[in-house]
């Protein structure tokens, strides 16, 4: 076998959060090719479900952010609907669907009606290793007549002038934290340069997914994909979407945030969207798996 030249091969040696792969080019000795290759046919993309139905740390993990909470009640309602409460109530639904499907881990930035300050959000999405984070609102806007979903991601700049206001108003809740918390502008350009691109690329598939599945039979806003400096999309190494599920200043909207099942079918668009992303992971790491075979 020493006889044998080496066979050049590109291994796939780690995937970011955005389903990025990191891959590297090496001289593998025919021995060492063929055991490498068997390993890899053989190794699972996505670990089964635990036959006694307990979640193993190896299926991913989605954070949900139910906006706003405690004395921040978020947007309010033409009727007094609080914005805290259907972002609550709606995060509680999509994550019983996603839970049902055996396929996740799903946490929650909060369970009750309690004030988290954003940095707070972004931190306990990063101490539970969550593989995508998901913030949900259903904010409020000075024309009463627009209505509709629509899906932000995080950029420096603003896609349009409305979304810059409505990041404005999404950061602004801090203000109820009291200004010991307020971040310097010092630490807000270190915040924003932790941002990777590949983390972007991730958000952006994820907000892809989201506007493909809500549209199928929901209102949208016109051109529903947006983005702007929302600081709770800020970890650095989570895909993250902020999905509005329609605004409380609408009456349309805050009618039907109000009702369960309009709620539920919220929750099971975003589910979809869900396993869209984590079904495109799989794929692409097939696709590497299947690259690096060809050599």
């Amino acid at each position: 076998m020493g006889d044998c030249p080496p066979i050049t091969r590109r291994l796939l040696l780690g995937r970011l959060a955005s389903g990025t792969g990191i891959v590297g080019t090496f001289l593998l000795p025919l021995w060492s090719d063929r055991a490498l290759a068997a390993a890899v046919a053989s190794k699972r993309t996505i670990p089964a479900p635990d036959p006694r139905g307990s979640p193993r740390t190896s299926i991913p993990l989605v954070m949900l952010d139910p906006g706003h909470g405690g004395k921040d009640p978020g947007a309010i309602g033409i009727s007094g609907t609080y914005e805290k409460q259907v972002a609550l109530s709606a995060a509680f639904e999509l994550k019983r669907q996603l839970e049902a499907a055996g396929r996740y881990r799903v946490a929650m930035t909060r369970t009750r009606d309690a004030f988290i300050p954003l940095d707070e959000r972004v931190a306990k999405a990063q101490a539970h290793g969550a593989a995508l984070f998901v913030s949900m609102h259903a904010d409020a806007l000075s024309d009463h007549s627009i209505r509709g979903a629509s899906v932000y991601t995080l950029a420096d700049t603003a896609s349009d002038a409305q979304t810059a206001a409505l990041a404005r108003r999404e950061n602004s809740a801090d203000r109820f934290a009291g200004a010991g918390l307020d971040a310097s502008p010092e630490v807000a350009r270190i915040l924003a340069s932790l941002v990777r691109r590949e983390t972007r690329v991730g958000s952006s598939r994820l907000a892809r997914n989201m506007v493909g599945s809500l549209d199928q039979d929901l209102p949208m806003l016109p051109n529903p994909a947006r983005h702007a400096g929302f600081v709770v999309l800020r970890a650095a190494d989570i895909p993250s979407v902020l999905v509005e599920m329609g605004f409380m200043s609408n009456p349309a909207d805050e009618a039907q945030l109000r009702r369960p099942q309009h709620r539920a079918r919220v929750a099971e668009a975003m589910k979809h969207a869900v396993d869209a992303y984590f079904a495109g992971t799989a794929h692409l790491t097939e696709v590497d798996r299947a690259e690096w075979m060809a050599g």
